[in-house]
């Protein structure tokens, strides 16, 4: 089964992807547990690109159908590329199993809204809870296998809100 694995990795591409970084007033970091991971990691929002659809617009959309968020403007556009690949148990079961993990591009977007903007009860509900924390905590609560994405990010974020 191991090597069925390692061959099924790799040959399957990585899927394009958005991510956005919330920050509220106080430049703490949106964060929101998905309901199809209940081991009480959080990760910020995130999604697929459509073919041909303007990265940032995709940025928007996944925010929206995430989290119902659309009073944002964008802070900055995080010029690297970020990727991570699915743990093994994880493989052939997201997207359908046509991806082994994603390359994405990140947005800082400041959320401009009043609280009661966000609703995750949303037509295809992703997560479950969601909660505002300090940009340090983020590596402590993610998801073990986004854990390099996040720490760079990290850094990202301390050039770009310090």
């Amino acid at each position: 089964m191991a090597n069925h694995k390692i061959g099924l990795r790799k040959n399957l591409p990585l899927r394009l992807g958005v991510g956005i970084v919330l920050v509220n007033s106080k430049n703490k970091i949106f964060i929101a547990r998905r309901i199809d991971n209940p081991k009480g990691s959080w990760q910020m929002p995130q999604g697929g690109v459509n073919q041909n659809e303007d990265y940032f617009k995709a940025a928007l959309r996944e925010l929206k159908e995430e989290t119902n968020i659309t009073t944002v403007e964008l802070i900055k556009e995080i010029d690297d590329w970020y990727t991570y690949e699915l743990p093994e148990y994880l493989l052939g079961k997201l997207w359908k199993g046509k991806y082994k993990g994603q390359k994405q591009k990140w947005f800082v977007m400041k959320f401009l809204g009043e609280e009661n903007e966000i609703n995750l009860k949303t037509k295809n509900p992703e997560f479950f809870e969601w909660k505002w924390i300090e940009k340090e905590k983020l590596t402590e609560v993610i998801v073990k296998f986004k854990l390099e994405v996040y720490k760079k990010i990290l850094e990202q974020l301390k050039k770009i809100l310090d």
